[in-house]
């Protein structure tokens, strides 16, 4: 028998494992979204940095965000060249009368 206070050998103990808890993740949503890529076509550099954040966990929404930025770049550079021709139509055609 042994007494109350005595200290049991370590090598005469079994382990015995804890019961390990994982919490369950939530699933991740990866639809596309065509908001997303409205906000990137909106602001292109906010759809290129949720592109890049995106591209491993979300293909389908980062690609939508990405190719809303491209478009809104292309959409830019368009309008910004279509301004200038403008401008410079109207710039001649004021000329012709002076």
């Amino acid at each position: 028998m042994t007494e109350p206070y005595q200290v049991a050998d370590p090598d005469n103990q079994v382990y015995q494992p804890q019961p390990v808890y994982q919490q369950a993740a939530a699933p991740v949503v990866d639809n596309g979204g065509f908001g997303w890529g409205f906000l990137g076509f909106l602001i292109p550099l906010v759809g290129l940095i949720l592109f890049l954040v995106w591209k491993d966990t979300k293909p389908k929404t980062a690609k939508a965000a990405g190719i809303g930025a491209l478009v809104g770049v292309i959409a830019g550079i368009v309008l910004s060249i279509a301004a200038f021709v403008l401008s410079m139509v109207a710039v001649a055609s004021l000329s012709m009368y002076y």
